[in-house]
């Protein structure tokens, strides 16, 4: 895609500009490496479509490929050009919160994108203990309804086959209000006076989840009706 001018925002888009290249740069610059995490945090894409994505970024230099020691695959790396996009990128998610989220439609709450979302918001830290677990229950689904996540120290997973492991907290909602809580739409308080969420497990973890499981960086920005 070539817009034929030396300006350079039309040199950059011509770069970023396509469907789904912002969007793998999101997943890169939040940690993503490998293609399956990346599929996972871009669920519509087709593998055909990531590969090709990814090759167009390696070939521009946004992405290195290197081949994953002793197992068939790639992992995908950031290269500093990236990263440099990374306040961009958050730019751009402080203009959605504002003026965008109006848009959002039912089809819009993807439950693995979700998920990969609050696996990134845990912060082992502030679990007791080496090892927690936490289910999700959503009530608004049939395929994928009950997720795990796994944290192990520093490794947090996430799987959505019971792992056969002791549960320490239990979260039942629709993945629409777990999603609106996680944007800072709707509080927890809000959200489990009015009987959208419910919590089961230890007072000591379930008083302040956000002590151990982070809200979204832009949950903090009112919409634009809201101004």
């Amino acid at each position: 895609m070539e817009y034929g001018q030396f300006c350079p925002v039309a040199k950059a888009t011509e770069i970023v500009g396509e469907k789904w290249t912002i969007l793998i740069i999101r997943e890169l610059l939040m940690g993503a490496s490998r293609f399956n995490e990346l599929q996972r945090g871009l669920s519509l894409i087709s593998p055909t479509m990531l590969a090709k994505r990814l090759g167009a970024l390696e070939e521009r230099g946004l992405v290195f490929k290197k081949r994953i020691q002793g197992q068939r695959g790639h992992e995908y790396f950031p290269t500093e050009s990236c990263r440099e996009l990374l306040p961009i990128i958050r730019s751009l998610g402080d203009w959605g919160m504002r003026w965008a989220r109006k848009n959002l439609t039912r089809s819009d709450y993807d439950v693995e994108l979700l998920m990969v979302y609050l696996q990134r918001s845990i912060i082992p830290a502030e679990l007791p203990g080496n090892e927690t677990v936490i289910r999700f229950k959503f009530t608004d689904i049939d395929d994928m309804a009950k997720w795990w996540i796994l944290v192990d120290d520093e490794n947090v997973d996430i799987c959505v086959t019971d792992p056969g492991k002791d549960v320490d907290v239990y979260f039942t909602s629709s993945v629409k209000t777990m999603a609106d809580i996680w944007m800072g739409d709707v509080s927890y308080r809000k959200a489990l006076t009015g009987g959208d969420l419910k919590i089961t497990g230890p007072t000591g973890l379930t008083r302040d989840v956000t002590s151990w499981m982070s809200n979204s960086i832009f949950a903090d920005i009112p919409s634009a009706k809201d101004i």
